[in-house]
């Protein structure tokens, strides 16, 4: 940490515009970066004063041909408590896994988001109660259908419930809920459930977005429009011509785009900066926020007009730890997705493993839950993931022993009461029930059959139990 207080991050990065963002973010946070442009360079500021007071390192693969994983070993053998982040394309995640084998701390994927890039800062020097909080939910492309969505909590099949039928109609929707809870796999539930799901689906991070830019990157800009400005340029309006435009942290939007945000919706046409003539567009927005977006409006920093063309239908994500029943069939799930990617392996995870984290209130959601155990699966030598996989999780939850004692091993259906009372029975069958649901996506002949009853009798006890079958199937 530098003599004022500031935490101090070097950059290793060659590309000055990537440079500007990523230190205009960290320093929201109180962070200092100071820069490297190559290998050479970032290895002997290491001698430097600046380098001997250094908090974190955040590389980047600028490069396909560069040895990332060479540098984070010499950087790790010169500086072996020195956390190092590193910065990978969309997709990259082989890159990922060798630079975490390597010895990375962890890695953020491209474009950046200013949230996420300040949890992982704060959590690399321990500052973030999140833990394991980094943005790798993203390495996985492939979009899920509504039916695929894990998670039989009743507030959660309610959200996507209304999300289901919003995706038939063009209108707007606003998806709120905590970073990590999975918006992005709502958005792109939405967009695969509706007309338009041959069209492509356009995502726009708007926290990664400089203000001076947002403008030229929804709407485009002609040729010598402005400084700099060497060819003509499409917006990502037009990239979605026909599809949906997801604008994920809509709230961080400056007042100024979200002025000529509201004309678009309004009108159903673009002007892209230096063009005499608007456009017509036929594009589906759904926007999403980790804000209470009608707090942003009320303190003045969000507009009304545009926040209601906006909320036309609302969908609220529930924290996963209000729904502590899904994780374990959460995690298995994404243990399966985890083990399709490059350089990893199919995996088990033992009872002793998913009692641990049913117990953790995971504040980073479900993001948290898919990272840690990415990063367990990553430096795993065994055939399944056990409680000392989980060391960061293990401390924040408190539990440093084997597992807990009152949940029922691993299924996330808890028997007794906090007086140390069994539960009632049908209590106890109406979670088993629901933790069947997510565990099979909703397909309830599975549902029936792994339960050994008929579908009729299901749907009987989902009524007698009152689990409403709208918001379960």
């Amino acid at each position: 940490m530098t003599r004022n207080g500031q935490r101090l991050l070097m950059l290793i990065d060659d590309e000055p515009a990537q440079r500007r963002l990523v230190a205009a973010i960290a320093a929201r946070r109180g962070w200092r970066t100071i820069f490297a442009g190559d290998p050479e360079t970032a290895v002997a500021t290491l001698g430097t004063p600046d380098g001997m007071a250094l908090d974190a390192i955040l590389l980047d693969h600028w490069s396909p041909d560069a040895d990332a994983a060479s540098l984070i070993r010499e950087l790790r053998l010169r500086r072996p408590a020195l956390p190092i982040l590193t910065l990978t394309a969309n997709g990259s995640v082989a890159a990922a896994v060798d630079s975490m084998r390597a010895g990375a701390s962890d890695f953020l994927v491209k474009p950046i988001g200013s949230e996420r890039l300040l949890a992982a800062l704060d959590s690399a020097v321990g500052d973030a109660t999140a833990g394991e909080l980094r943005p790798l939910t993203e390495k996985i492309p492939a979009l899920l259908a509504f039916d695929e969505i894990v998670g039989a909590a009743p507030q959660f099949r309610a959200a996507l419930a209304i999300a289901a039928k919003a995706a038939r109609a063009r209108v707007p929707v606003l998806i709120e809920g905590e970073s990590g809870v999975g918006k992005e796999v709502v958005a792109e539930a939405i967009h695969a459930a509706s007309p338009r799901s041959r069209k492509p689906i356009v995502r726009v991070n708007c926290g990664a977005i400089p203000a001076n830019l947002v403008e030229s990157e929804l709407f485009g800009h002609e040729k010598g429009a402005f400084t700099g400005a060497f060819e003509r340029k499409i917006g990502r309006f037009q990239e979605a011509e026909g599809g949906t435009l997801f604008l994920d942290e809509v709230g961080e939007m400056p007042l100024e785009a979200q002025v000529k945000l509201l004309r678009v919706l309004q009108s159903g046409e673009i002007q892209s900066i230096g063009a005499r003539h608007t456009k017509e567009v036929d594009v589906r927005v759904i926007a999403a926020t980790n804000k209470t977006l009608i707090e942003e409006v009320e303190a003045g920093r969000f507009r009304e007009d545009l926040y209601y063309r906006l909320n036309v239908v609302q969908v609220t994500i529930p924290p996963l730890r209000e729904r502590p029943d899904d994780i374990a069939p959460l995690a298995r799930h994404l243990l399966g997705r985890i083990a399709t990617q490059p350089g990893l392996r199919p995996l088990g995870i033992t009872d002793d493993a998913l009692s641990l984290l049913v117990q953790y209130d995971w504040p980073g959601n479900v993001r948290q839950l898919h990272n840690a155990l990415f990063r367990a699966a990553v430096l795993c030598d065994g055939d399944a993931l056990t409680h000392a996989d989980f060391p960061q999780i293990a401390t924040l939850a408190g539990t440093r022993g084997g597992g807990g004692g009152s949940l029922a091993g691993a299924s996330g259906v808890t028997l007794f009461h906090a007086d140390g009372n069994l539960r009632a029975l049908e209590e106890i069958e109406a979670d088993v029930i629901r933790l069947a649901i997510g565990h099979y996506r909703g397909r309830m002949t599975e549902v029936a059959r792994r339960l050994g009853i008929g579908r009729s009798t299901l749907y009987r006890k989902l009524g007698e139990l009152g689990i409403d079958q709208s918001s379960a199937a």
